[in-house]
């Protein structure tokens, strides 16, 4: 539910050894196009897991941190172009954090509540993003995935960029359906409090589950 990007706890030496095994795993399978490669890291090693041949969701927070358009540059390359920039040109500033605002009701450990109309809104602030598809009236279906919004914090750090995100996630007002709000304030609150973990914490007590 919750993304960070630099990923925190995560050394130099292993981030540019994950991004080149990235690009092999590309060049391997001859692939041209934005696309996103995932690895599982145990403190010690990272371990390939898989290959989008896409953005995913939490491309913001690259975003934020680069000041580059990943969609724009996406379209750039289908449509024939060079890469604007190589990867040694690419600057990060700051931190990034992104929460998936949902549709859920955790403390019922429920995942949807269909046939609902919602509203969000939110202040904005030139450190905070807000992406959605989500207007007044519209139903939040059973059908499809639940997720209601994207709310990505910038700060000059870590803590900063947590303390936004949860300010952020505290002055969002959505009505007409449940979310997951309060469980992504508490989330954001135990990061803050563990400043060098790279895993979530536990959220056992919120599981989700769906029955057909």
């Amino acid at each position: 539910m919750i993304e960070e990007a630099p990923a925190p706890g995560l050394d130099e030496a292993t981030r540019a050894a994950m991004g080149s095994a990235a690009v092999a795993a590309a060049r391997a399978v001859g692939y041209v196009g934005a696309g996103t490669v995932e690895f599982l890291f145990d403190g010690r090693e990272f371990y390939f897991l898989e290959m989008n041949t896409r953005l995913q969701v939490e491309h913001p927070v690259t975003e934020m941190i680069t000041g580059i358009d990943l969609v724009e540059w996406q379209l750039r390359v289908a449509s024939g172009e060079s890469l604007p920039l190589r990867q040694e040109q690419v600057v990060r500033r700051g931190h990034a954090v992104e929460a998936r605002l949902y549709a859920e009701d955790p403390e019922r450990a429920s995942c949807l509540r269909p046939a609902a109309s919602s509203d969000c809104a939110s202040d904005r602030d030139e450190h905070l993003r807000v992406d959605t598809g989500v207007r007044e009236g519209d139903e939040v279906s059973v059908h499809y995935d639940p997720m209601l919004a994207k709310v990505i914090a910038w700060g000059s750090d870590r803590l900063e960029a947590i303390d936004r995100l949860r300010d952020a996630l505290d002055a969002i007002e959505v009505d007409g359906i449940r979310t997951n709000t309060a469980l992504l304030v508490g989330d954001s609150g135990r990061r803050r409090g563990a400043l060098g973990a790279t895993s979530a914490p536990d959220c056992s007590k919120a599981r989700c589950s769906l029955s057909a």
